[in-house]
């Protein structure tokens, strides 16, 4: 007797233990489309860009030094002047060049009168050489002292010249009517010009024209040429934008870290002249343009489902690997909802603006929704399911 209560109470606890897991699936049960994100697939425009960052600078950009020292005696200008070309910019102290283009002048004279003299004492030893009083010797003496003293002449005379060009370079000129941007010098600085010219000035000759210096990197540069338009933003002016235009692609490449990247210089007018040198340009580049073609969003080019890959119906399972690579194109998976499962379908692609991609070809149209993440009721759904105690 008390066999078969032991037997029926097992029976029963074993029914009530599966009509409770029926209840348990059957209340935390969500629906296949509300297990996933959806999104509709669209027909509408693609342009594939590149971007870049780059820096505005002047198109002519004229940097004024000096080729001899001294001290800053006067300055003319200052930053944001506008100046002609000729117009005196800077001057240095020329106490000593003055001096020493004095003493020089000094030395021309006693040169000139050296040769005055040697020039007298070479027709008196001719003459007295023709009457037979003078050797040849004596003579020809003479003929040489001219020589030196002419050469002597002729030297401190370049000396001169050489002393009144540095006097003239004391005042330091435009060379180049334009926009002084830069100023490196005060009054009272002494500057030195014995190893390399220092810069005093920075004059950029026309504001209104100029560009942009963008580097691109290597995998860019290929779809990049001179005539492409660009546009572009700055800081300084974030709810606008500018255009520009391709001038040219530098072969100089830049390798910083083992990244390569290439100077691309790109054309700008600034009527206005608000965009000034140094800012820093975002440029942005159309590379490709499609029309009414079939996109999808990227989201849905990186979904991977969580469930087990065996209970998923895969629209290509009969393709052999690399078919989808014989065009030349990339291909992907998306993943759809078809007769109540979630199928993959592999599908190439083309161009892509890093939101969506062209479709090429797949079994896939316009108006089909696509699966672009899971939700948070089937995550938590989930959780709960790992979680409920096994049956024996």
């Amino acid at each position: 007797m008390k066999n078969n209560l032991r037997i029926w109470l097992s029976l029963f606890l074993i029914i009530a233990a599966i009509a409770g897991y029926f209840a348990y699936r059957q209340y935390n049960f969500v629906p296949l489309e509300q297990q996933y994100q959806l999104q509709t697939l669209e027909r509408g425009d693609l342009n594939q860009t590149v971007s870049a960052n780059g820096t505005i600078n002047p198109v002519t950009l004229v940097n004024v030094g000096t080729q001899v020292s001294g001290t800053v005696k006067k300055l003319y200008v200052d930053y944001n002047h506008i100046v002609a070309k000729g117009q005196i910019l800077l001057e240095l102290d020329n106490a000593l060049l003055s001096a020493q283009l004095k003493q020089d002048l000094a030395n021309v004279q006693n040169a000139t009168a050296a040769l005055e003299l040697m020039t007298a004492n070479e027709a008196r030893t001719r003459s007295l050489y023709n009457q037979e009083y003078a050797s040849r010797l004596e003579l020809d003496t003479a003929v040489q002292a001219k020589k030196s003293a002419r050469a002597q002449l002729d030297l401190t005379n370049a000396t001169v010249e050489k002393d009144r060009a540095n006097l003239a370079y004391t005042v330091i000129r435009s060379p180049v009517s334009g926009v002084v941007v830069d100023r490196s010098v005060d009054v009272g600085q002494t500057v030195a010009a014995s190893l390399q010219t220092p810069t005093l000035f920075k004059i950029a000759q026309d504001l209104s024209k100029m560009q942009i210096d963008a580097n691109f990197a290597e995998a860019d540069i290929a779809s990049i040429r001179a005539g492409q338009p660009v546009k572009f933003t700055v800081d300084a002016y974030p709810n606008r934008n500018f255009q520009g235009e391709v001038r040219l692609v530098r072969l100089n490449p830049t390798n910083q870290q083992n990244v390569i990247t290439y100077d691309v210089v790109i054309n700008v007018s600034n009527p206005e002249q608000i965009l000034m040198p140094g800012m820093t340009a975002y440029v942005s580049l159309n590379v490709a343009e499609r029309k009414d073609v079939l996109i999808a969003p990227n989201a849905a080019l990186r979904f991977k489902p969580s469930v087990n890959e065996k209970t998923l119906k895969n629209k290509n399972a009969g393709k052999k690997p690399g078919d989808d690579n014989k065009s030349g194109r990339y291909s992907g998976h998306v993943y759809v909802l078809r007769s109540g499962q979630l199928q993959s379908v592999t599908v190439k692609l083309g161009i892509t603006d890093n939101r969506h991609t062209e479709i090429i070809s797949g079994d896939l149209k316009a108006g089909e929704q696509v699966v672009t993440g899971e939700t948070q009721t089937v995550n938590g759904a989930a959780n709960s399911a790992s979680m409920r105690p096994r049956m024996f």
